[in-house]
C-alpha cells in the first residue's frame, strides 16, 4: 500500500534531508508533495528518480495527504499544522507543539509506546535535535540504573540554525581569511574561529531558550523526576552536534556495564577505546550517519554512581529528519 506525503519546508536543510531519507529507506510513497512559501514555488526537488516542483503551502489542499511532515519553523506550524491535521497525520519537527501535554513527543528508540496518543490531535512532535541524540544514548542506561540527574553541555553546529547559519559560517570564514570585514546576520557574535554560549533568547533566570527546551523535553520524554542542567554552545562546525554529559544514577553502574549496555542498544554505536589516542567520534565523522555515537564512557570519581559520556550525532539526520521518517514508518505499520 502506498501513502501520500506532504513535506512542508521542502527547500530547507531538514526538509531536503527528509525527502532523501524517504527515498533511501524506500518508504511506500504514492505521491510526494514538496511545499514551501511563495518565494520557493517552481523550484525543483529530486525524490529518487523523480524531479518534483515545489508547490505553494498557502493554498495547498491537504485532503489527499496521509502524512504531512512539517519543518518550516514554529510560526508555520502554528498557522498550518492544525489545518493539515484535519485530514492528515502531522509529524512536526518544530518547537511549537513539544510542550503541549496533548501532543506526543517521540524518539523512536525511547518512547514509541506513546505514539498512539497522536489520535488526540492527529499531531506528533519531533524533539529538539540535542535532546534526541542524548536520550537515544541515555534511555537504556536509565532502564538499567535509573537516572536522577543530568548535567549536559552541548556543542551545536551552525546547521541547527538552518542553511542561513551554515552560510554565515562559510562567509565569515572566507571574510576573515581574506581580511575583508565581517558580516553578522544570524548569530549575535562572530561564529567563525569562535564559540558562543548562546542559542536562543535568554530567559529571566539566565537560561537560553535552547537550554529550557532540553530540560523540559528530557523530562517529558524520559522521566519527569530527572533533574537536568544544560549549557548550550554554538560552535563553528557545519553539521554534527556534540555533547559532554554527566549522569548521576540512583543505583550503581560501572563504565564497563554502561559500555556493554550501549553496545546492545538500538540506534547507538559505541566508539570508545581508551587505549587508543583517537578512540572517540567527532562531529565530522557522523555526517550522513544514522547512529548516535557514544565515546569516552568513564566513571566520575567525584561523586557516587556517576558517569561521563561523549555523545555525537548528525543533527540533520537522527536529530531531525530520520526520526520523523521513522515515526512515519511506525504509523503506516501499525496505525494508518
Amino acid at each position: 500500500m502506498a501513502f501520500n506525503l506532504a513535506i512542508v519546508g521542502a527547500t530547507g536543510t531538514v526538509g531536503r534531508a527528509m525527502i532523501n531519507i524517504l527515498a533511501e529507506r524506500e518508504f511506500p510513497v504514492g505521491k510526494l508533495y514538496p511545499l514551501a512559501s511563495s518565494k520557493s514555488v517552481g523550484k525543483k526537488i529530486t525524490f529518487g528518480s523523480q524531479v518534483l516542483e515545489v508547490t505553494n503551502l498557502d493554498n495547498f489542499d491537504f485532503r489527499n495527504v496521509d502524512i504531512a511532515l512539517f519543518s518550516a519553523g514554529a510560526h508555520v506550524s502554528e498557522q498550518y499544522a492544525k489545518i493539515a491535521a484535519k485530514s492528515a497525520v502531522v509529524i512536526d519537527n518544530t518547537s511549537h507543539f513539544r510542550t503541549d501535554p496533548e501532543i506526543p513527543l517521540i524518539v523512536t528508540e525511547v518512547n514509541l509506546e506513546k505514539l498512539e496518543e497522536y489520535k488526540h490531535a492527529n499531531i506528533i512532535s519531533n524533539p529538539n535535535c540535542a535532546v534526541m541524540q542524548m536520550l537515544v544514548a541515555l534511555k537504556p542506561l536509565h532502564d538499567a540504573a535509573k537516572i536522577k540527574r543530568i548535567v549536559v553541555t552541548t556543542f551545536q553546529s551552525v546547521s541547527g540554525a538552518g542553511k542561513k547559519g551554515m552560510d554565515e559560517l562559510y562567509d565569515q570564514t572566507k571574510q576573515r581569511l581574506m581580511a575583508d570585514g565581517l558580516s553578522k546576520k544570524i548569530f549575535p557574535k562572530q561564529i567563525t574561529f569562535n564559540i558562543l554560549p548562546h542559542i536562543g533568547e535568554f530567559n529571566e533566570d539566565g537560561d537560553t531558550a535552547e537550554e529550557t527546551k532540553i530540560i523540559a523535553e528530557t523530562q517529558k520524554i524520559l522521566d519527569p523526576n530527572i533533574k537536568v542542567s544544560a549549557t548550550c554552545v554554538r560552535v563553528p562546525v557545519f553539521i554534527g552536534h556534540s555533547e559532554s554529559v554527566n549522569v548521576e544514577f540512583a543505583n550503581p553502574i560501572s563504565a564497563h556495564e554502561a559500555r556493554e549496555i550501549l553496545e546492545n542498544a538500538e540506534g547507538v554505536l559505541v566508539s570508545d577505546d581508551p587505549e587508543r589516542m583517537i578512540g572517540y567520534t567527532t562531529p565530522i565523522e557522523t555526517v550522513g550517519e544514522d547512529h548516535v555515537f557514544v565515546s569516552r564512557i568513564r566513571e566520575d570519581k567525584s561523586a557516587p554512581n556517576c558517569l561521563n559520556l561523549w555523545i555525537v550525532s548528525d543533527n540533520l539526520r537522527k536529530g531531525a529528519a530520520l526520526n520523523a521518517v521513522q515515526i512515519a514508518e511506525e504509523l503506516v505499520k501499525k496505525y494508518i
